[in-house]
């Protein structure tokens, strides 16, 4: 049955807040009883679903934290883009950094996912299989702006891998000890200092 356009727009609502629901559930669990010792049958009574349903909304179980890691690597991407050609790529990749961390949740509900996500091996190793897609989507994006500075072949594509490559270091870094001071130092400036300690290393 075809939905019209408000009852389509009311139905992604429903679906959407269903899943915060679930999430937040997740999370909740995972930090006081731990990641290994929670079920998703025991998630998905808690919210009222059937563990089939639970499913429906998120494929497995790591992706209840990790799922909206696709929508947050299409935002990066998308903000590196839309920067101008003659900003360098470092600055660049500074910006779509800067875009999650404002874009993201409370830094409260941010510091809680980020820590049970480089705290539990499951879930880090299903983020970093996330961030190697990410970095494979943005080569095009930073190999374009090195050849629009005058860099071409094996070279810019070999530079922009480089970069992206120590971006990505800084920003697990940067997360690393942002999670380490529970969330009392700024995130955004660690990573600036993760950057700045690259580029001034002997």
């Amino acid at each position: 049955m075809k939905r019209d356009g408000k009852a389509s727009s009311i139905w992604e609502r429903s679906r959407q807040l269903a899943s915060q629901e679930i999430v937040d559930t997740a999370v909740r669990l995972f930090t006081t009883q731990g990641y290994d010792e929670t079920t998703t049958e025991q998630i998905a009574q808690e919210v009222g679903l059937s563990q089939r349903t639970l499913f429906r909304y998120f494929g497995t179980k790591e992706d209840l934290i990790c799922g909206d890691q696709d929508a947050l690597g299409a935002l990066f991407k998308k903000t590196v883009e839309e920067q101008p050609l003659d900003m360098s790529p470092w600055d660049a990749l500074k910006v779509g950094f800067t875009s999650l961390v404002a874009g993201t949740q409370s830094p409260e509900h941010m510091l809680k996912i980020s820590t049970l996500i480089f705290r539990t091996p499951a879930l880090r190793a299903r983020y970093e299989e996330k961030r190697i897609r990410w970095q494979y989507d943005l080569m095009p994006v930073i190999r374009e702006r090195l050849r629009a500075a005058g860099r071409e072949g094996p070279v810019a594509d070999h530079e922009a891998r480089t970069i992206i490559a120590v971006t990505f270091a800084c920003t697990d870094a940067a997360t690393g000890s942002w999670i380490a001071s529970e969330g009392c130092e700024d995130l955004t400036a660690l990573y600036e200092r993760a950057l700045d300690i690259i580029r001034t290393a002997p």
